[in-house]
């Protein structure tokens, strides 16, 4: 498989697809409507997840395409797959929180091995490069032209003190009960899949969800956060989460530096 071209398709989609989220995103009307499960989508939703669509089935052909946005994507059963959420946190997005972000993720043998989350508002670019190793590309960004790159890491945490991300607008009483096991000296809330990436840059411990999440949700930050060194486990089981499963729905799951002892749920 060409992990550099992946790379580089992935980068440029993310870029394009954050430019038309932004345009969207500074205009006064958002064009939002209630999809059936009663989740919010935007004219930027759609045009996000049109322009991906198109480079990937243009770049990629061969490989199968899951998106949050094309319902007729999700009955597959699949094991290899590239896997999109065009913009994730819709909620923060339409209520102007920049806590939104672009997710591209490509999955082989139910493993995301490959991943960028690119948050526009903030200008944080996050992806794998074509190594597997996770990387935060510094602004500004150009398309065709890949800038300063810094490798990033998991924490050395302290389980002492121990700093959690948790959902800016998913919590509730049971993932705050379960992150009151641990000795925690900072909690910070975070919207969409930035909070893998908080984990994979050594700014946040590990991050809870005990809620529902889509596959699309995850993968991309999942990706990032494998390639920096850290793991994401089934919350039950502790067992390594994987990709593929029936309609793409996630069970609950902890995503953490490996130095977190966690506690048995």
């Amino acid at each position: 498989m060409d992990f550099e071209r992946i790379e580089i398709e992935f980068r440029r989609l993310a870029l394009g697809a954050g430019a038309r989220i932004m345009e969207v995103y500074r205009a006064d009307d958002m064009g939002v409507e209630t999809k059936e499960d009663d989740s919010p989508v935007t004219r930027a939703d759609k045009a996000a997840d049109a322009y991906i669509a198109a480079g990937l089935r243009a770049a990629f052909p061969e490989i199968a395409l899951v998106t949050e946005e094309q319902a007729e994507t999700h009955g597959q059963s699949l094991q290899d797959f590239i896997i999109v959420d065009p913009l994730d946190g819709t909620k923060e997005f339409v209520q102007r929180r920049g806590d939104f972000t672009v997710n591209i993720a490509l999955v082989i043998k139910g493993r995301p091995i490959r991943g960028v989350v690119y948050a526009p508002a903030q200008k944080r670019l996050f992806y794998t490069r074509a190594d597997g190793v996770s990387v935060e590309e510094i602004g500004p960004f150009d398309d065709d032209k890949i800038g300063e790159r810094i490798v990033i890491s998991v924490a050395e945490s302290d389980n002492a003190a121990l700093r959690v991300v948790a959902s800016k607008s998913h919590r509730d009483a049971a993932t705050d009960a379960y992150i009151s096991a641990y000795e925690v000296a900072e909690l910070r809330s975070a919207g969409s899949s930035l909070k893998f990436c908080l984990v994979a840059t050594g700014e946040a411990d590990f991050y809870p969800r005990l809620g529902r999440t889509m596959e699309w949700d995850t993968a991309a930050g999942d990706a990032v956060l494998r390639g920096a060194g850290g793991c994401m486990v089934d919350f039950a089981t502790h067992a390594e989460f994987t990709y593929g499963k029936p309609k793409f729905e996630n069970g609950y799951f902890i995503a953490y530096a490996p130095k977190v002892e966690l506690i048995e749920p």
